[in-house]
């Protein structure tokens, strides 16, 4: 079988850098699965992606709307800067 290359968008969606968090932290704390048992450990993890996936799109969302403010105005004239003489 053949396997399908899909396209990302550059904007990921909530839930799936959410899902990606959960899947990163979740394998760097495979360790702690015996201590804390596989529910709980798995309860905590989603807990915790969601925070991180939240501050992660606010701050996106920040940066774009920085840069589309930050774009500069095309006017006509250029601004002179004089001084009187004395």
């Amino acid at each position: 079988m053949s396997q399908q290359e899909t396209i990302a968008p550059s904007t990921a969606s909530k839930k799936q850098v959410r899902k990606e968090i959960g899947e990163k932290l979740a394998g760097a704390l495979a360790d702690y699965k015996k201590e804390l048992g596989e529910k709980k450990l798995a309860t905590r993890v989603k807990k915790v992606s969601k925070l991180i996936s939240r501050d992660l799109l606010k701050i996106s969302k920040k940066q774009q709307q920085a840069t589309k403010k930050k774009a500069p105005k095309k006017s006509g004239k250029a601004a002179v800067k004089t001084t009187p003489q004395k």
